[in-house]
C-alpha cells in the first residue's frame, strides 16, 4: 500500500498499517477492534470474508469512523464505499480471452483461486463463467476451480493434483498471485512449459523467470501503487466530508485524475479501468516496482 501511504500523507495524514498473521476474517476483526479503540479517522481494507466483518465494522461507523474496502469488498453494510482496482467484469472476461489465445479456443482448463470466501476472485470467476458461455468457446471445458488460499504450499499442492486428475488439462487460470508463482514453480519443475499454459494475475517480480521462459505466455495485474494512491484520496475524501460515497459524487484523486462514485450491488464504488498486461515485451521493466 505504498500508494495509499504517499497520498494520505502528502494530504496530511498519518497511515497505520496492519495485518493478521494468517488470512482470516477473525484476525482481521482483532485489528479492526484496536483500530476504534486509537479512534482512527478512517479505515480502508481488502476484506478476507465478504459479511463476517460486518458487525465489527458497523461498530466502528457507528462511531464516526469511515469505512472503505479496496481490492476485496466487505458487503455494502460494512462500508460507505468500495476501491475497486479494475473492472471486475473485464478482469474475469479477458483471463478467458487469454486463455482460449494461448489453447487454440480447444481443451481442458483450470481455475486455481484463493479463498472460497474472497469476494473479488468469486467475482471475477463468475465473469469468466459468463464469458465461457460464448459460442466461441464451446471447445473448452472448464473442469474444476481449485482452492489454494493463498497460500504458497497449498496452492503448489493443488495445482500438482490438477496436472494429477486432468492429465489432458491445457491450462491454468490463477486470478491470484500467490496461485500463479506456485503454479508456474510446478509447470516449470515439471518440465510442461508450452503443454499447459498458465495465466492470471500476478506480480510481475515473481513472475518473470516464468513470463521469459514460456511457462506463462502472458498475465495480468493492476498496478498497486494506483490503486492505493486513489484509496488513499477516497478515504481523506470520505473524512473531509467532500463525499458520502453516494452514486454521482466525485473527487480528485492527485495523479489519478477526477474519479466518480458509481453503483456496486446494493452498495458503491470507486472503479479504476483495465487490466494491464504483462509479457515478454515489458516483464524486464516491470519487475523491480512489485
Amino acid at each position: 500500500m505504498d500508494g495509499f501511504k504517499a497520498a494520505v500523507e502528502e494530504l496530511g495524514g498519518e497511515v497505520i498499517l496492519r495485518s493478521p498473521d494468517q488470512p482470516t476474517a477473525e484476525g482481521q476483526i482483532q485489528i479492526i477492534e484496536q483500530l476504534i479503540t486509537q479512534k482512527v479517522a478512517a479505515i480502508a481494507i481488502a476484506g478476507n470474508d465478504q459479511d463476517a466483518l460486518e458487525p465489527v465494522l458497523k461498530k466502528a461507523m457507528d462511531q464516526g469512523i469511515k469505512v472503505l474496502s479496496v481490492d476485496s469488498a466487505v458487503n455494502a453494510n460494512s462500508r460507505h464505499i468500495h476501491v475497486n482496482q479494475a473492472n471486475p467484469e473485464r478482469i474475469g472476461r479477458i483471463q478467458i480471452e487469454a486463455v482460449s489465445e494461448m489453447i487454440g479456443g480447444e481443451g481442458q482448463i483450470a481455475i486455481l483461486s484463493a479463498t472460497s470466501q474472497a469476494t473479488n476472485q468469486n467475482l471475477w470467476i463468475e465473469w469468466m463463467k459468463k464469458e465461457l458461455e460464448k459460442p466461441e468457446y464451446s471447445k473448452m471445458e472448464l473442469v474444476k476451480v481449485a482452492y489454494g488460499d493463498d497460500l504458497r504450499d497449498k496452492s503448489v499442492s493443488e495445482t500438482e493434483a490438477l496436472l494429477k486428475s486432468y492429465p489432458d488439462l491445457k491450462a491454468i487460470i490463477a486470478p491470484t498471485t500467490v496461485g500463479i508463482a506456485a503454479a508456474g514453480k510446478v509447470l516449470t519443475d515439471k518440465g510442461l512449459q508450452g503443454k499447459v499454459k498458465l495465466t492470471g494475475l500476478g506480480l510481475p517480480s515473481e513472475m518473470v523467470s516464468y513470463i521469459e521462459s514460456g511457462v506463462s505466455p502472458w498475465m495480468y495485474l493492476w498496478n498497486p501503487i494506483d490503486v492505493g494512491e486513489v484509496a488513499g484520496y477516497t478515504a481523506h475524501a470520505l473524512v473531509e466530508g467532500t463525499i458520502k460515497g453516494e452514486v454521482g459524487e466525485s473527487f480528485e484523486a492527485g495523479d489519478q485524475g477526477s474519479q466518480e462514485v458509481v453503483e456496486d450491488g446494493e452498495g458503491t464504488q470507486i472503479m479504476l479501468g483495465d487490466p494491464f498486461k504483462f509479457d515478454a515485451e515489458n516483464i524486464a521493466e516491470w519487475k523491480d516496482v512489485y
